[in-house]
């Protein structure tokens, strides 16, 4: 509830896949009567994790409670997005009890947190807490933790690889802000694993802040919301690259959108992307699939090569039965090959 007469905003952040969409679904499964208003930050075309909100079925998560940013980075388009946004949900007759934010897997923490002291809402709205979500097996496999001692060693076996990877800057970013660190997918672990994540981790995490765990994103939202922590007042606590005047630069990144026709079956579908995954290192797919004589819309979700997927909703009659996939990837990702693969 207001927290000196300010709004509370829960910001949850988290690298592509690590499950924030999953995490804000159980929250509201779990919102014992809170009036919740969620911001949604895409990054790509196609707002897939506002659609699967919208399709979700859970009481309350409508249209006028849903509002998307798709123009880019949440962090980057303060100015001409996130304010006006926040104004308007603040002015709105019946305000709600808190706001959730989503950020796009890219998005950097610290500067949205820097835009809740905007002269325009900063009596009106504090940041209650930020959340971090991490891919535990993702982080388990080495492939967005930075150890500094396995780079130089990589650098010295192979001077042409680019050990610079922002993806590792990106999770050290997103934990380093975090008023708690939900470890998520445990599912896909065991209790040594989890130690292992949780060591791997460590370095990032500030002072205080704890580390839970979670499969599916299945955490009660009395654990996620309520934390007090005016996040907006205690920045110099939260490192960051950006302190050091570097830039925060999108163009590590690309992502298109992939059009197909109806799909024959589920299974064919994942044939098809898992070897491309593979074959061009793309970091996330996610969209919508049309499958043949099936009256619901199929969702599909990849992070590496782990696909998951799940009829959300009927389609609407107004809607084209199309598939639509969002394609996300570092830059120089082969997009003609990859369309030609999807599009034969």
């Amino acid at each position: 509830m207001a927290q000196n007469g300010r709004i509370p905003a829960t910001v949850i952040t988290g690298f592509l896949g690590a499950g924030k969409t999953a995490t804000v679904r159980h929250l509201l499964q779990t919102a014992n009567g809170r009036r919740l208003a969620l911001i949604i930050n895409e990054f790509g075309d196609l707002g897939i994790d506002g659609e699967i909100l919208k399709g979700c079925g859970i009481e309350g998560c409508d249209e006028d409670t849903v509002m998307e940013l798709a123009n880019g980075c949440i962090c980057c388009t303060v100015a001409d997005d996130f304010i006006p946004t926040m104004e308007a949900l603040l002015d709105r007759p019946q305000a709600p009890d808190h706001i959730v934010i989503e950020t796009s897997g890219l998005a950097l923490p610290k500067p949205l947190i820097k835009a809740f002291n905007w002269p325009e809402i900063r009596s009106r709205i504090t940041v209650d807490g930020v959340i971090a979500v991490v891919d535990g097996p993702a982080v388990l496999d080495g492939r967005f933790a930075s150890d500094p001692a396995a780079v130089a060693a990589q650098r010295a076996d192979d001077a042409a690889l680019d050990h610079d990877s922002p993806l590792e800057e990106l999770l050290e970013e997103q934990v380093a802000c975090a008023d708690l660190v939900l470890i998520n997918k445990t599912d896909g672990l065991d209790a040594a694993d989890v130690v292992r994540v949780r060591d791997l981790l460590a370095p990032y995490v500030r002072p205080g802040v704890k580390v839970v765990t979670a499969a599916f994103g299945a955490i009660d939202a009395a654990v996620l919301l309520g934390l007090g922590a005016a996040a907006e007042d205690d920045l110099a606590t939260r490192p960051s690259h950006v302190d050091n005047g570097e830039d925060h630069d999108h163009d590590d990144f690309t992502s298109f959108v992939v059009r197909l026709d109806a799909i024959e079956a589920p299974h064919r579908l994942l044939d098809r992307l898992q070897p491309l995954v593979a074959a061009h290192d793309i970091l996330r797919i996610k969209g919508f699939a049309a499958v043949a004589g099936k009256d619901m819309r199929l969702v599909v979700q990849g992070v590496g090569d782990r696909f998951q997927h799940y009829y959300d909703r009927d389609w609407h009659a107004d809607e084209t039965r199309e598939t639509r996939l969002v394609v996300i990837g570092q830059t120089g990702l082969d997009e003609a090959t990859i369309r030609a693969h999807l599009e034969a």
